[in-house]
């Protein structure tokens, strides 16, 4: 590549790194491998951590071993696991056996750890002081380390266990010949590398730390998770559970292969597929009366309509307070009842209006007046019914599947489809049976 669109190029990273990230996963396969075999590391590294890993990683398996181990080697140890992470087993102790033992060693540890855990999201370069230094040696220690590596001056135990932290002011105020023992504060929260994401988003949250200490199951300080990463993982948290809620699966991207749309997605087709033929069933009891009164199937979709859509906004507030551990389990019974009281007051309130538009277009169509204010009440009634129950599962279906130990957004939409559909139908088409005398 010649020196000027090298410069150009680096330029472009330099003071556009994301719309340049954005630019390179808009090239097509064998133009994005060319581009990768021929600029140099200086400029590949930053687009290497800010294009996405699902597009990373069959990428390199097109790149020379060579310039793959380059890469590899060069960009941030996280990302280069999160790459990693997404291949399959033989092809990613291939890449692993190319590096260096140190590296691949480091990168096969990173990328054992699930990604939605704090060991997923940690950044392993971290430096320590040891409790048996003094504040001289402290104040060399970091020195010489990294400014990558450096969050908070965590203190170790000469075998890596965290022992706790120390105040900068409280380090550069002391004697240099004194212990920094004394100095320490040994009630450092910290994370273990197992907890789930939500949880440390939690923390992250609740205490505004900048960085929180990630320790392995024998207390072993082995990163830390800084509070960026953090809200990026909240944002992705919260876009699985969007997609979760209707079907789809948590891992799915954008530029996901189609076997991955069919093998996350299908399966809940086929559940939404059989609770759809359960609301058919419903319907199907009532069939005579439809076909004697047509205006009941007009009808139908306005009642799970407005259903669906009452569920669906108590499902996303349930949702919301169950990630930010606002609802706490005293508190459920409270969430459950004002849930109830909102849909059924809101459905009082639309129950009216939707009562005086049917009158309304019944009288213009010339049906009888008892006839209309039948249907008036029928849709009504059903209408509050429908309502009120579709807000109590909206809140009840999350908190089920929680205290079932499931993800509360696992396909949730398609269970409170369900129940509004099969609801609101019975509700609707059992009141027309009852008034049918007014309706016929």
């Amino acid at each position: 590549m010649t020196t000027a669109l090298e410069t150009l190029v680096k330029n472009f990273v330099d003071l556009h790194p994301e719309d340049a990230a954005r630019a390179l996963e808009g090239l097509s396969h064998s133009n994005a491998v060319r581009l990768f075999q021929r600029l140099p590391l200086r400029v590949l590294v930053p687009l290497c951590e800010r294009v996405g890993p699902h597009w990373l990683g069959p990428l390199l398996d097109e790149l020379s071993e060579e310039r793959r181990s380059e890469i590899l080697s060069s960009v941030e140890p996280r990302t280069a696991a999160t790459c990693l992470a997404h291949l399959e087993e033989p092809q990613r102790e291939t890449y692993l056996g190319a590096l260096p033992e140190a590296t691949a060693r480091e990168l096969r540890e990173l990328a054992d750890y699930p990604a939605e855990t704090a060991g997923g999201m940690m950044e392993p370069k971290v430096a320590s002081l040891s409790v048996d230094q003094t504040v001289q040696q402290a104040i060399a220690t970091i020195r010489k380390a990294s400014r990558d590596a450096l969050h908070y001056l965590y203190v170790t135990k000469r075998n890596g266990e965290l022992v706790g932290v120390i105040n900068m002011r409280d380090l550069l105020l002391a004697s240099p010949r004194d212990p920094v023992e004394p100095l320490i504060r040994r009630n450092v929260l910290s994370v273990s590398s197992v907890m789930p994401r939500e949880e440390v988003v939690a923390h992250m949250r609740e205490t505004g730390f900048l960085a929180l200490p990630v320790v392995n199951i024998d207390g072993k300080l082995v990163g830390v998770v800084k509070h960026d990463e953090a809200l990026e993982a909240g944002q992705i948290e919260a876009f699985e559970d969007l997609q979760q809620m209707v079907g789809a699966g948590r891992d799915e991207r954008a530029l996901s292969p189609v076997s991955l749309v069919v093998k996350s997605r299908l399966p809940w087709l086929y559940v939404n597929l059989a609770t759809a033929f359960l609301a058919a069933a419903v319907v199907g009891l009532f069939e005579e009366t439809i076909a004697e009164i047509a205006a009941l199937a007009v009808l139908l979709p306005v009642v799970a309509g407005q259903g669906g859509n009452t569920g669906s906004q108590s499902l996303a507030v349930v949702m919301r307070g169950l990630a930010l551990r606002e609802i706490l389990p005293s508190l459920k019974k409270r969430v459950i009842t004002k849930e109830f009281l909102g849909g059924l007051i809101n459905g009082v309130l639309i129950a009216f209006v939707t009562a005086g538009c049917v009158l309304g277009w019944r009288l213009v169509k010339g049906d009888p007046p008892s006839s209309c204010a039948g249907l008036a009440v029928v849709i009504g009634l059903s209408m509050i019914i429908n309502m009120a129950a579709a807000a109590v599962s909206g809140a009840i279906i999350p908190l089920a599947l929680r205290a079932l130990g499931r993800d509360p957004a696992q396909s949730a939409s398609i269970f409170l489809t369900t129940v509004t559909d099969i609801v609101g139908f019975a509700s609707f088409l059992g009141f027309a049976v009852l008034f049918k005398s007014w309706l016929v």
